[in-house]
This record gives structure tokens, sequence and C-alpha cells, in this order.
């Protein structure tokens, strides 16, 4: 009688522990120096924090994520609007009547 061997269960293998690169922390040293990593932003620039190897977040001095976020007021569209030169154009929309469906419930 033959005995059908079981597979093995063997752990899949871990991510490489890589020493992090500069502007590049592992998770867990970023919970474990936030101070540091706040000191870092301000001085030396964005950072990034890794999972499993992989970039998840980028860490940015408030300023820094200000600008990039832009005036959410629209008064950008406004001043480009203005500043056109076909300013003057007169745009009418061109409206057509819908088909309307009976709907009886």
């Amino acid at each position: 009688m033959t005995r059908n061997a079981k597979p093995s269960r063997k752990k899949p293998a871990s991510p490489p522990i890589v020493k992090s690169q500069p502007g590049y922390w592992l998770l867990q040293d970023a919970k474990a120096r936030f101070s540091e990593l706040v000191r870092k932003v301000r001085s030396e620039g964005p950072q990034h924090v890794t999972v499993h190897g992989r970039d998840e977040v980028v860490i940015i001095a408030a300023e820094e994520f200000r600008r990039l976020k832009g005036d959410m007021t629209g008064r950008a569209l406004i001043e480009a609007l203005q500043a056109s030169p076909y300013r003057e154009i007169d745009i009418e929309a061109e409206r057509t009547p819908m088909p309307v469906r009976d709907v009886t419930l």
C-alpha cells in the first residue's frame, strides 16, 4: 500500500529586510521616531514611508501641501477667463428639447 505524501506547508518567504535609504522610512521606524521624521520633513523635504517594501505614503510640510492643493475658491479660473483675448465672445448654449417618455405606474 502506498502512502500519498502531504504537500508541505511552508511559510511564505518574508520580504528581505532592507536598510532604509535616506528619505525612506520603514513604517515601524516612522512610528517609533515620528518626531525625528517631522524634523526631517522640515529640514530635508518629503519623506517616504514604506510598508512591506512598497512606497505607501509621503509626508510633506503643511506649506507644501497647501501649495500643491491650490486655492479651492476658483479664483485662478476666473482670472484666466478674464485675461482671455476671447473674453468678449458671446457663447450661447444650444438648447434642444429632450424626448419625454410616458411612464405609467
